[in-house]
C-alpha cells in the first residue's frame, strides 16, 4: 500500500520501490532524505499548481539527482547532475519507460542547478528544480503551511547541521573535479570548501581564446 505523507502519495510500484532500495543503498542518510523531501515538496508545489505530472517519475528525478555525489562516480569528470541523469535514464531503460519520459527525468536532474530554465519546461523537469530550491535554499517556503512542511520532515527527517553538511557533501562530490560546477550554483559550492578553486571567467575565456582578434 502506498505510503502517504502531507496528503502526497509517495510511489510504489516495483520501478519505485527499486529505486529506493538502489538510492538507500548508494546514498547517505542525509542526502537519501533530502531527496525525499525534493519529491514531496515538488509534489505539493505541483498540486498547488494544479500541473499535470506523472508522479513516479517525478519520484525518480527527485530520488536521482545527486546520485551523482556518490563514490560510484568519484573518478568521473563530467558533472555530477550528469553522472545522475545517466544513471536514471539507464534505470529507466530497464523498465522500458517511454524515451520522451527519460528525456524529461535525464532534464530535471541535469537543470537542476542552473538557475532559470527549468520552471519552462515540462512539469517533472520544473518540480525537481522546485523541490530542491525548497529543501536546499528554503525558496518558496511559506506556500506550504506549517502542518506541511512538519509532515514532510516528519517522514524524512533534517538532520541537525542541514545546511552546513549538505554544502559539505556538494563539495566532496565534486571536490576531484571543480572544473565541472563552472555554470553552475556549485561554483559558490567550491569556491566556499576548496581555498584552491578559482572560477573559470566566460570574459576570461573569450578573451584568452585563440582568435586573432
Amino acid at each position: 500500500m502506498s505510503k502517504t505523507v502531507a496528503g502526497i502519495a509517495v510511489p510504489d510500484s516495483p520501478m519505485a520501490r527499486a529505486a529506493t532500495e538502489l538510492v538507500r543503498d548508494v546514498e547517505s542518510e542525509l542526502l537519501f532524505h533530502h531527496s525525499s523531501r525534493v519529491f514531496l515538496f515538488g509534489a505539493l508545489s505541483g498540486e498547488q499548481k494544479a500541473l499535470r505530472f506523472d508522479s513516479e517519475l517525478l519520484y525518480i528525478g527527485a530520488m536521482f539527482h545527486d546520485i551523482g555525489l556518490t563514490d560510484a562516480h568519484r573518478h568521473s569528470h563530467d558533472r555530477f547532475e550528469v553522472d545522475g541523469a545517466n544513471a536514471a535514464r539507464q534505470f529507466l531503460r530497464g523498465y522500458c519507460i517511454a524515451e520522451q519520459d527519460i528525456a524529461d527525468v535525464w532534464d530535471a536532474i541535469a537543470l537542476h542547478t542552473t538557475p532559470g530554465i527549468a520552471q519552462h519546461k515540462q512539469p517533472v523537469v520544473a518540480l525537481v528544480t522546485r523541490g530542491v530550491e525548497v529543501d536546499v535554499l528554503g525558496l518558496h517556503f511559506d506556500e506550504f503551511t506549517a502542518q506541511q512542511r512538519e509532515e514532510v520532515v516528519k517522514a524524512h527527517p533534517r538532520e541537525e547541521g542541514f545546511k552546513r553538511k549538505i554544502i559539505e557533501c556538494f563539495g566532496l562530490g565534486m571536490a576531484h573535479r571543480p572544473a565541472s560546477t563552472y555554470g553552475t550554483v556549485h561554483a559558490d559550492v567550491m569556491d566556499r570548501v576548496d581555498p584552491k578553486y578559482r572560477r573559470l571567467n566566460y570574459c576570461g575565456l573569450i578573451l584568452g581564446s585563440d582568435w586573432p582578434d
